[in-house]
């Protein structure tokens, strides 16, 4: 039988792995970090990604909570701040230079 402990570090390193499995969503977390909310649009122009690529990694990222997504009428995303690991990550982020 596998321990709690053993299991929520797993999934821990199933998030960190998907979260951070593309240049596209490292893209995306550091534009989301800079602003409060962003369209698909917006978040396309911003990264110099495609609307594939975008579509595809929000997709990864609202799947494990680390962004949250808005259903108006052009749906809006923000990065989510509660999540402990997209928390360190930012901050992470901030103190080697690729987040200013």
């Amino acid at each position: 039988m596998v321990s709690a402990r053993v299991e929520d570090e797993r999934e821990i390193r199933k998030k960190i792995e998907k979260g951070l499995g593309s240049k596209g969503r490292l893209r995306i977390l550091r534009e989301l970090a800079k602003r409060s909310t962003m369209t698909k649009y917006a978040l396309e122009r911003k990264t110099g990604l495609s609307s594939i690529c975008v579509r595809a990694d929000l997709r990864s990222l609202v799947e494990i909570g680390w962004v949250r997504e808005f259903p108006y009428r052009i749906r809006k995303y923000q990065i989510n701040m509660d999540d402990k690991i997209v928390k360190e990550t930012i901050d992470y982020f901030r103190r080697v230079g690729y987040l200013f």
